[in-house]
């Protein structure tokens, strides 16, 4: 019996689908919007959950021996790296490019929130 207390979803919820595999057998996928945790399930159907963590693979010394994901995504490219199993995620289309996994963030309720540094003050330093 259904439970009164949540509501029917309306939506079905995204799913991140598998955009390739690179030659070592890495899989890339595609985040939905507002993924956080990993959700490969692996061998056993078990759900993975690891955190999404920004990859800078450029300064990545395994990545630079192989090359594979640099020749695939190019310099720059916002990728995303499970830190349990290393799945790789692409940002999803809907988010802004450079946007944290966490979101945006609040502004301060205290009013202290400071703006950025004028050239004159960067020179000071």
């Amino acid at each position: 019996m259904a439970n009164p207390k949540y509501a029917v979803p309306d939506q079905a919820m995204p799913v991140a689908e598998l955009v390739g595999t690179l030659s070592d057998g890495t899989k890339v996928k595609r985040r939905a919007p507002r993924m956080r945790a990993c959700s490969e399930k692996d061998e056993k159907g078990k759900l993975c959950g690891g955190h999404l963590k920004r990859w800078f693979y450029m300064a990545d010394v395994l990545e630079q021996a192989c090359g594979d994901v640099r020749q695939a995504f190019g310099d720059k490219a916002e990728i995303y790296r499970c830190e349990h199993c290393r799945m790789l995620y692409l940002p999803s289309m809907e988010e802004p490019a450079g946007r944290n996994v966490a979101g945006l963030g609040k502004p301060s309720v205290f009013g202290l929130t400071l703006g950025g540094k004028t050239a004159e003050e960067k020179g000071k330093q």
